[in-house]
């Protein structure tokens, strides 16, 4: 999949193009996605995506905007799986916030990427204040399909939802929403060495998420090991206030150094806790195991 990080000055080969934040990946952005590309394929098409960094809510109001699903890195892994082509990556700025609808529609998606098919959401909106919408598109004349909204449970699957699941722990219902466990992929870093220093070395996995949509601890794989991990700010251990993604490994002694990971979030053991020492620490992390290993049915006899 080729990567644009800015709009290319001459004009691409005709494009079927999907917009949108696509913030988690859900049923929603990937039903979105499918008709793109078999709209690219019945039409000989490019297939493209649009997406936006930061999502617009955090730029204009970065205190208030909703946790993050997705790094910008996880989505690109999620638009090549899918089969996408090609991705721009529009830097959401002070310039392109003041773009207008009609610039935006002849100036990036006709004079740039060449658009001939465009597909979005039928709440889509763009340009400076949010003034298009889908009837812009329809009166300037471009081959737009809108999809409705995917329901699930008779309700609306949407990024806020699975924010909600996650937060309230729900990972079942997040898998539902997801089509698939939800995840956190990331580069694993050398750390302060305190997990091995209590018995239970971690792999530190770098984060991306500033503001995670969960936190606490969690039975989870890496990469389909089975694993428990601790995503928080390590409360116990004074002076740390840095957000950290730690993975024990269950039963395994390889080096993971370096290597790039996805975590898969299966079930919330617990909330992060605050300990009055690295012993009452140690003795939660050995029951933390214990109820994964449960979950997971490892047994050594």
């Amino acid at each position: 999949m080729q990567v644009f990080r800015h709009f290319p000055a001459n004009k691409q080969a005709p494009c079927a193009l999907a917009i949108g934040n696509f913030d988690g990946m859900h049923l929603g952005h990937q039903a979105l996605l499918r008709s793109m590309t078999a709209s690219a394929q019945s039409q000989n098409l490019q297939s493209a995506v649009l997406t936006f960094e930061p999502h617009p809510r955090e730029f204009f109001a970065a205190h208030t905007a909703p946790a993050r699903l997705s790094s910008m890195r996880e989505k690109l892994e999620h638009f090549a799986e899918a089969g996408v082509a090609q991705c721009y990556v529009c830097r959401f700025n002070a310039a392109f916030a003041k773009i207008s609808a009609a610039q935006f529609m002849q100036g990036i998606l006709r004079d740039s990427l060449n658009a001939k098919s465009i597909l979005v959401g039928d709440d889509f909106r763009f340009g400076a204040q949010r003034a298009g919408s889908v009837a812009d598109f329809i009166a300037a004349k471009f081959d737009l399909q809108t999809l409705p909204q995917v329901d699930l449970s008779g309700q609306r699957v949407s990024s806020t939802r699975v924010r909600q699941a996650l937060a309230s722990g729900d990972l079942h219902e997040a898998g539902l929403l997801l089509g698939r466990p939800y995840s956190i992929s990331g580069k694993v870093v050398h750390g302060a060495k305190r997990g091995r220093q209590l018995g239970f070395p971690t792999a530190n996995v770098h984060m991306r998420h500033e503001r995670p949509a969960l936190t606490g601890v969690y039975a989870v794989k890496l990469d389909g090991l089975p694993a428990v991990a601790n995503l928080g700010v390590r409360p116990t251990i004074a002076g740390v206030a840095k957000l950290l993604l730690e993975v024990h490994v269950l039963d395994f002694a390889g080096d993971l150094y370096g290597k790039h990971v996805h975590v898969a979030f299966l079930h919330k053991i617990r909330d992060e806790m605050k300990f009055s020492g690295l012993p009452a620490l140690q003795a939660q992390i050995e029951k933390d195991v214990a109820v994964a290993k449960e979950l997971f049915e490892i047994r050594h006899d």
